[in-house]
């Protein structure tokens, strides 16, 4: 394989799978569908990778890696081996003690490297952050690929994870999707094995790497204000960035501008673009998020899904009803939670359907739970087709990614003034470039 790769190692947490990675990970899928062996053992569901590596000569060699076990095995040929072979040790106990004990030992048998040659212990790497490692670390693709890449004195070009077989019914995962890092598991592992690489920045991390174009002020009196949010940046002030300075939220935006206190009513997330109201005193947030509490405030969001197997057509509506409840060890992620997640409701209506097979989509949300839209949206259960660009969700696929920025845009809201009792009305046209919202079909209230 030629070696035309970036210079900097991709940071799994957050990225773009590059054509590279794509045609290596459709190659292993051609691979697994062709074998009936291999297609039985993936076929209900597995996380893949796929790790380019540069050896002393400068040539570019595809390693494969699967999560977990594949039919009850560790090995396979033409996978990278694990880290340990935990299948060679009883992990059965009768008390939950001795389980703990069991556990413990088996994390400080799990030696992985870096790209400095430092070797150290599962166990070592959580306890330095006073943390446990929870079960199944170690176990993930991308920590097997880093190993087998050291091992072996190759240096990690670029790497990518993506889902091969059924989709589970509670994670949202696709055939062919590409997802990030977990970040309960693997964001301790993998961010000790990456020292000594030259990584890029990640992208949820760094202001930088987004082209945030300038929020839009559509409306302001004495008691609120109505402003375009562009995507990337945040709502509301909470992230901070490797550096630990506060990145950049519209809230904070506002205040400055304004010269005054704004006070947040809603969110929004930092990839979504779209319409966002503040207010510029408490008597107006109270009221305000009172009436979105008590669903007193009509939202619709513009989106462009993914193109996928799932049959969609232009005029196509109807509610999507899926609980959620927070990824416990993959936050900000949510799952769907049959048992334990909180209500989520939406409505949608095709608008149409691209000449790519992507789809443009309006939502209706009638809850407001976190990434209520883009799970709906993507879950098999849903519509099964993610947004496009949604790095967490499946957005990205092995067929043809969509870079750049989350295809949803906040495009309608209608509320009552908090002073005045006013019905207001604002509309926010979309063309999803770059990282920029669009303003060319704005109409005032």
């Amino acid at each position: 394989m030629s070696n035309s790769l970036p210079k900097l190692f991709n940071c799994p947490f957050c990225y773009t799978p590059l054509p590279e990675i794509e045609e290596a990970a459709s190659c292993l899928i051609s691979r697994i569908d062709s074998d009936a062996s291999l297609k039985k053992m993936f076929g209900e569901g597995k996380m893949m990778g796929v790790l380019l590596a540069e050896d002393g000569n400068g040539e570019i060699h595809p390693l494969f890696a699967f999560s977990g076990l594949a039919g009850g095995k560790s090995f396979i040929e033409g996978f990278v081996p694990p880290i340990f072979d935990c299948t060679s040790v009883d992990l059965n106990s009768s008390s939950r003690e001795r389980s703990q004990e069991l556990q413990k030992w088996l994390f400080s048998q799990y030696k992985v490297l870096n790209a400095k040659g430092e070797s150290r212990s599962i166990l070592e790497i959580f306890a330095e952050r006073g943390l446990v490692p929870p079960g199944g670390t170690g176990e993930c693709a991308g920590p097997k690929l880093l190993q087998a890449a050291y091992i072996h004195g190759l240096k990690p070009r670029a790497m990518g994870e993506f889902w091969y077989g059924l989709s589970p019914l509670g994670e949202v995962r696709r055939h062919g999707g590409f997802y990030p890092s977990c970040t309960g598991k693997c964001g301790p592992l993998l961010s000790y094995m990456m020292q000594g690489l030259d990584v890029e920045p990640n992208p949820l991390e760094s202001d930088a790497l987004w082209n945030l174009a300038e929020p839009v002020v559509l409306h302001e009196d004495e008691d609120i204000v109505v402003a375009v949010k562009p995507s990337g940046m945040l709502a509301v002030p909470g992230r901070t960035n490797e550096g630990h300075l506060p990145r950049l939220s519209l809230q904070k935006w506002l205040s400055d501008r304004c010269n005054c206190e704004i006070f947040a009513c809603h969110r929004l997330d930092m990839d979504t673009s779209g319409l966002m109201v503040f207010a510029k005193n408490a008597r107006s947030q109270a009221s305000l998020q009172r009436d979105f509490e008590n669903r007193k405030v009509a939202k619709r969001y513009d989106a462009i899904l993914s193109a996928g197997s799932c049959p969609l057509k232009a005029g196509d509506k109807g509610r999507i009803v899926l609980p959620l409840s927070s990824d416990y060890y993959d936050r900000p992620r949510q799952i769907v939670d049959t048992e334990g997640g909180k209500p989520a409701v939406t409505g949608y209506e095709v608008l149409g359907v691209r000449k790519d097979g992507t789809c443009e989509v309006r939502f209706t949300p009638y809850t407001g739970r976190t990434h209520q839209l883009r799970v709906h949206a993507a879950h098999v259960l849903g519509l099964g087709r993610p947004i496009a660009g949604d790095r967490l969700y499946g957005g990205l696929s092995a067929t043809g990614g969509t870079p750049g920025r989350l295809m949803l845009h906040a495009s309608y809201i209608s509320f009552r003034h908090p002073s005045t009792g006013e019905r207001m009305t604002f509309h926010s046209g979309c063309t999803f470039a770059g990282g920029s919202p669009a303003t060319d079909n704005l109409s005032g209230f």
